[in-house]
């Protein structure tokens, strides 16, 4: 992680209920049923909540979707239908989704402390429900027998939604012994309390290290400006991203940034490894239960990949066409790191370290690609890349953003806005912009899905919520929060998921927005990170912070040029946690510190640092990602594809195209497989060209399909 750009993007943590509630992304605070906290689907959502409202809120979403159930677990199986089965079942779930993140989503954004504690409790208890209701025999039970009812009389929608209800059914076990069921039941209620906890940990961290300016050479001013000091005149460096990346890219101390890197992967270590290790445990133990070979198999089933097997295959392949790039690299890092210790009189130990891996590779482009990082972040101020980024977006997918004034918001930083269609003047959405850090603030970059954009009981859309969560640097007196490049491809890729919340137009919740396969859920994010790479979309969301001047050519060329740089460690590291996390969830127990420190010795090359455990804040491993990291690679696959086949062929800001790809792959959700989309976008199967025509790799095999 402190080498690579890695970027949580849906749920924070796995819950347990595949008929209600799947993700955190799937959900709002607007209620289907008029819930009188959330308002109707027209207005903005309520965040001033207390403690007591968070708790009585819980219980009676709890008891109301309960009824729901209890009503259909009821029914004579002879009288099953449509109406009291499937579509019960499709409003009881809108329900849930719709009331649901006023509650849990607190946690991770609320400056007080007390409604995060209430708002964790809140998900711990409606993570149990989500269990509980998951595992009605009886429900399920109506939904088989309604399948086995039905012929040819549903839509193609109802028909993948009722399927999807028996899958997931099996997939909880209700088709086995009533002692199994229950055993399954108390692993995945341990589960999701553990998952909670996990991210709980993390998000109430606030360590800091303190140095001397001495400490801190090579960094900027305006980094040294902003950072807060001790009573004797020390700088305290916290671990946020905003003060984390920046000094171990840039400091030249290297005891500095072995502090830092340690302490970094030391995050809740004790406490979230213990956690991790038993989570592995837990669900090793629910996949054999359920007959799968272990817990990678089981969530791989139901993605792209469909086993362990192909994602061994893919990654396998991957590393061997990295792998040459990645020595040459190394070398190249090494004489670097030799160069420097003999002219500044350091020790050179003939290896690269976990510390000393991000800070080579930023002299890599720096040396072989000229790229002068201090002046190119002075182009670009937050305002101007947002005013940027929305017109970009705006134009490419026919859209209008407009902020909602006097919106009801959970911090005074944090704006609301309204989307558009330009063309009907229709609302199509609303989203949040939440972009600086803060104590108690969930600290990575993240969309949250907080209301789904379906059909409600009355057959009207339900405009769809969602919120934008990152950390870029706070701005201050004299100067204005100013992001380095690679946050500006965070925040369009970001912005990709925003986006793919809001024009989401299915009938169910089931299927809103970013609820499609784990492994295609990134493709739409990060096929949109290709604008920050082309000349035209760079100098609209660029100028000088000072006089509005543009990024001279010279300095924007280079920076182009420089998107192959360390191509080949970069993507080993995605290679690295890609295959971290399959042998982790392939055994029925893992030492992860181990695990990991093997890997990364073994591919990258580069060793852990003794006495840390990058795993234990890792939260992709207990956010939906467990089984299933490979999904960045696998999805950069397709991404390249769509936007070298597409938009560069036929124009990176062509309005047609844009809404096209518009249709057919934000608005469709998970209406439809991935693979049926991607095909139908680019008119044939997808394949790799693209991918490492991007990375800067030949690749030596003929070119094959995915």
């Amino acid at each position: 992680m402190c080498a690579l750009r890695v970027i949580v993007c849906r749920a924070l943590y796995s819950v347990s209920n595949p008929l209600l509630r799947t993700t955190i992304q799937n959900g709002s605070v607007i209620s289907a049923r008029d819930c009188s906290l959330a308002g109707n689907k027209r207005h903005a959502l309520r965040w001033d909540l207390t403690p007591d409202d968070i708790r009585t809120a819980t219980d009676g979403l709890i008891n109301r979707v309960k009824a729901v159930y209890d009503d259909i677990g009821s029914l004579k199986i002879e009288n099953v239908s449509v109406e009291n089965t499937l579509k019960a079942l499709a409003h009881a779930k809108l329900d849930y989704a719709s009331s649901l993140h006023v509650l849990d989503f607190p946690q991770y954004v609320c400056p007080s402390k007390e409604v995060r504690a209430a708002s964790t409790e809140a998900d711990k208890k409606l993570s149990e429900f989500d269990v509980e209701i998951s595992m009605r025999e009886d429900v399920f039970q109506r939904i088989t027998a309604l399948q086995n009812k039905l012929q040819d009389n549903l839509s193609p929608e109802e028909k993948r939604f009722l399927e999807r209800l028996v899958t997931l059914g099996k997939r909880k076990g209700l088709h086995l012994s009533k002692d199994m069921q229950e055993e399954i039941k108390r692993k995945s209620k341990l589960i999701c309390e553990l998952s909670i906890e996990f991210n709980q940990n993390l998000n109430e961290d606030n360590t800091f290290l303190v140095f001397s300016e001495n400490e801190l050479g090579g960094l900027a001013d305006s980094f040294l400006d902003g950072l807060d000091k001790t009573a004797n005149g020390r700088y305290k460096v916290t671990l946020e991203y905003p003060h984390y990346f920046p000094l171990m890219k840039r400091c030249h101390n290297p005891e500095t940034r072995r502090k830092m890197e340690t302490a970094f992967h030391s995050r809740c270590k004790d406490v979230n490894t213990a956690i991790l290790e038993q989570l592995i445990q837990l669900k090793a133990k629910v996949a054999d239960l359920l007959g799968y070979t272990s817990h990678a198999n089981y969530v791989l089933e139901i993605n792209m990949a469909k086993n362990a097997g192909n994602v061994s295959d893919f990654l396998d392949t991957f590393y061997e066409t990295l792998k040459p790039i990645g020595i040459k690299e190394r070398k190249y890092i090494l004489a670097l790191k030799k160069r420097e210790c003999l002219m500044k009189g350091f020790q050179y130990d003939g290896q690269i370290n976990a510390w000393d891996l991000p800070y080579y590779m930023n002299q890599v482009e720096q040396c072989k690609f000229a790229v002068n990082k201090d002046k190119l972040i002075e182009y670009f101020p937050l305002d101007v890349v947002t005013e940027g980024l929305f017109g970009i977006y705006q134009e490419l997918l026919g859209l209008t953003f407009t902020p909602v004034e006097h919106a009801n918001v959970w911090h005074e930083h944090v704006t609301l806005y309204s989307a558009r269609d330009t063309e009907t003047g229709e609302e199509i959405g609303q989203f949040y912009m939440d972009l600086h850090p803060r104590e108690g603030k969930y600290g990575h970059a993240a969309c949250f899905g907080l209301q789904p954009g379906c059909r409600g009981p009355d057959g009207k859309r339900r405009l769809p919520v969602a919120a934008m969560v990152a950390n870029f640097t706070k701005p201050r007196k004299g100067w204005p929060s100013l992001l380095q490049h690679h946050e500006v491809e965070t925040y369009f890729h970001e912005f990709g998921h925003v986006m793919h919340e809001i024009c989401s137009k299915t009938t169910f919740s089931e299927f809103s927005g970013t609820l499609v396969e784990t492994d295609f859920v990134e493709v739409p994010s990060q096929m949109l990170e290709n604008w920050v790479w082309e000349k035209e979309p760079l100098r609209r969301m660029s100028r000088h912070y000072k006089d509005g001047s543009p990024i001279p050519d010279n300095l924007l060329d280079k920076l182009i040029a420089s998107r192959v740089a360390n191509t080949g460690l970069m993507n080993l590291r995605q290679v690295v946690l890609g295959k971290v996390d399959q042998s982790l969830h392939s055994c029925p127990d893992a030492d992860t510190a181990e695990v990991f420190a093997k890997h990364c010795e073994d591919i990258l090359g580069v060793p852990a640092t003794p006495g840390t455990n990058m795993m234990a804040s890792f939260s992709h491993l207990v956010g939906g990602y467990d089984g299933q990291y490979y999904s960045y690679l696998w999805s950069e696959v397709y991404s390249l594809d769509i936007y070298f086949s597409r938009f560069k062929k036929e124009g990176i800001m062509n309005p047609k195209v844009g809404k096209e790809y518009r249709r057919v792959i934000l608005e469709a959700g998970g209406s439809e497989d991935g693979m049926d989309m991607l095909k139908t976008f680019l008119g044939r199967d997808p394949c790799q060209d693209a991918f490492f025509q991007s990375k800067g790799l030949i690749k030596s095999q003929k070119t094959q399909t995915l």
